[in-house]
């Protein structure tokens, strides 16, 4: 779940993989990477990602479908 919820989360903000890692200040593969699950995501780059997409940590794991920080 938590894959595909920053590959939608980025799709839906209309960024491409190399302008996310480019914001994250990571090399696009890493990207790349945690997108397809081949690698984990540590919890800091989970945590940019909340910050970035105004998201809670709970959605980007799957945890809930509501998309807003309460």
């Amino acid at each position: 779940m938590l894959y595909r919820r920053i590959k939608d989360l980025r799709e839906d903000a209309n960024l491409s993989q190399k302008e996310l890692a480019e914001i994250l200040h990571m090399h696009k593969t890493t990207y790349v990477r945690y997108e397809t699950g081949e690698r984990e995501i540590p919890f800091f780059v989970a945590v940019l990602l909340a910050k970035h997409y105004q998201v809670s940590l709970d959605y980007i794991a799957g945890l809930t479908h509501e998309k807003e920080r309460k």
